[in-house]
C-alpha cells in the first residue's frame, strides 16, 4: 500500500508539471456519507431513549421455532435441546434486549459505537455519551471471570483512551490487562475462556479477539509479558484450532498437562462445520498479530483463513450464512457480524501485504453490501441499531435474524480503516 502511494504522488507530480494529463473523474462517496449520517442518528436516539438509565443496548429480542432449529442444526435434537435458552415472553418480542449487567460479553459494544461515531464525524455530544456509558464500565477492572473483558475494556476504555488519554483510563486498561493474563497457563500455553461448561480448560476462537488489549497494554507500558502472551495464545491456538483447509473449530478443550482434551461447537451447525463469526475472529486476530510481531507464519493463517472465507461464502452480496456449512436455502439465516468482522479485518490486512487489492477490494463489497437497504437500518427504526440481519447462538435459540451492537461495532470501525487507507475524512465526503 506504501508503495502504491508513493507512485501516485510521483504520477500527480509529474503531472502537474507536464499539465499534459486529463484529470481522472472523483470517486463517489454519497454512499459513506448517508452510512456515517444514519448511523450517528441511530446512536443519537439510541442515547435519547436511554436516558439517564445505566441501561445498555444488546440486540432485539427474538424467539426461536424448534423445528426451524432442527432443519438448520441436522443433528440430533438431544446434543441442543437442553442448551437452548429459555423463549422471551410474547410482549418481549421486537423490542430492545438490553445487557443485564455490566459483566455481559456484549457491554463493551455500544460505548465503543458511540467512540467510533465520534471519531468519524468529530460530534461532541457524542463524546460526552461516550464517556457516559464507558464510565458505567469501570468496576469491570477488577473482573476475572471471563476472557470477554477484553472485549468488553479494549471495545470501551481502549477507544476512550485514544481517542482523549486520562489516568482514570490507562489505570482500568492496565489493570484489566493484567487480569486477562492471569487466566494464562503457561502448561497449556492458552488464555482460558470460559469459567463454565462441561470442559476442563475451553478455549474458544473468538479469544483471539482480545489479545488486541494485550498488544495495547504492552504499547503503553512496554512491558514484554502481555505481548509474549498473547502471542504464546496465538501459536497454541494455531496449533491445535485448525483443520487442514485453515478453518477453524469453535472450543479446543485441553488437559491439565497441555494436551488436547476435545474439539467441538457452542455456537455453530456441528462440531466440524465452520461458524462464520468464528472465522471472522481467526482472521481478524491473527492480521492483529502479523501487526504486532511480524511474524510470517500469522501473515500466512491470516491469509489462508481469508482464501477460505472468499472461497467458501454462498451469497451473491457475500454476506455469509450463520454457518458455512448451513444449509443454503432463502430461510437460513446471514449474519451481518461475522461480515463486519471479516471487512474490518480484510482492510487493515491490505495495508500489511504486497497484494492488498484482494483483501481491499473483497472488504469493500461487504462494506457496499452492508451500506445497501438490505441491511442498513432506516432512520427511527431498529430499535436504534445500525445494522439488521446478524446471528448470535443459533444453537442456543438466542439472537437469531437480530440486529447486535457488535455487528455495528465493526461495521462502524471497519468504515474508519476504509476512510484511513482512502485519506478520507467526514468533512471531505
Amino acid at each position: 500500500m506504501k508503495k502504491f502511494a508513493l507512485f501516485c504522488c510521483a504520477v500527480i507530480t509529474l503531472q502537474a508539471f507536464t499539465g499534459c494529463a486529463s484529470k481522472q473523474p472523483k470517486e463517489d462517496y454519497g454512499w459513506l456519507k448517508h452510512v456515517i449520517d444514519v448511523s450517528v442518528k441511530q446512536l443519537e436516539e439510541t442515547v435519547a431513549d436511554v436516558g439517564d438509565s445505566v441501561w445498555l443496548p444488546r440486540s432485539i429480542w427474538t424467539g426461536y421455532d424448534l423445528d426451524f432449529l432442527y432443519s438448520q442444526l441436522q443433528r440430533d435434537p438431544v446434543t441442543f435441546k437442553d442448551s437452548l435458552r429459555v423463549k422471551p415472553v410474547k410482549n418481549a418480542l421486537g423490542t430492545r434486549r438490553y445487557c443485564t449487567s455490566i459483566y455481559e460479553w456484549t457491554s463493551g459494544f455500544f460505548p465503543g459505537n458511540l467512540w467510533h461515531a465520534y471519531q468519524l464525524t468529530g460530534n461532541e455530544e457524542l463524546k460526552k455519551a461516550a464517556v457516559k456509558f464507558t464510565n458505567y464500565l469501570y468496576p469491570l477492572k477488577d473482573y476475572k471471570g471471563t476472557h470477554d473483558i477484553g472485549f468488553m475494556m479494549n471495545c470501551s476504555y481502549g477507544n476512550a483512551y485514544r481517542a482523549c488519554p486520562t489516568d482514570t483510563a490507562y489505570r482500568a486498561l492496565i489493570q484489566t490487562a493484567d487480569n486477562l493474563c492471569g487466566r494464562f497457563d503457561s502448561n497449556i500455553g492458552c488464555i482460558r475462556s470460559w469459567d463454565f461448561g462441561k470442559w476442563n480448560f475451553p478455549v474458544i476462537i473468538d479469544n483471539m479477539m482480545n489479545l488486541d488489549l494485550l498488544f495495547y497494554a504492552n504499547h503503553l507500558t512496554n512491558d514484554p509479558k502481555y505481548k509474549e502472551i498473547a502471542l504464546k495464545h496465538a501459536e497454541t491456538t494455531l496449533k491445535n484450532h485448525f483443520r487442514k483447509d485453515h478453518s477453524s473449530y469453535h472450543v479446543v478443550s485441553y488437559n491439565n498437562d497441555g494436551t488436547v482434551e476435545m474439539k467441538c461447537t457452542h455456537q455453530g451447525k456441528s462440531d466440524d462445520s465452520s461458524w462464520a463469526r468464528g472465522q471472522a475472529w481467526a482472521v481478524y486476530g491473527y492480521t492483529s498479530c502479523y501487526r504486532e510481531s511480524k511474524d510470517s507464519t500469522f501473515l500466512l493463517q491470516a491469509k489462508n483463513v481469508a482464501q477460505l472465507i472468499m472461497t467458501n461464502v454462498k451469497t451473491q452480496d457475500a454476506i455469509p450464512l450463520w454457518d458455512y456449512d448451513a444449509p443454503d436455502t432463502p430461510e437460513t439465516p446471514r449474519d451481518a457480524s461475522a461480515a463486519s468482522i471479516t471487512a474490518s479485518a480484510l482492510i487493515e490486512l491490505s495495508t500489511l501485504v504486497e497484494d492488498e487489492a484482494i483483501y481491499f477490494n473483497y472488504a469493500e463489497k461487504l462494506l457496499k453490501s452492508l451500506s445497501s437497504d438490505a441491511y442498513l437500518a432506516k432512520v427511527a427504526t431498529n430499535q436504534g441499531f445500525i445494522l439488521m440481519h446478524s446471528t448470535g447462538s443459533l444453537p442456543n435459540g438466542s439472537e437469531i435474524d437480530t440486529p447486535i451492537n457488535y455487528a455495528d461495532y465493526y461495521y462502524l470501525e471497519a468504515l474508519i480503516r476504509y476512510m484511513r487507507v482512502k485519506g478520507l475524512n467526514y468533512k471531505s465526503l
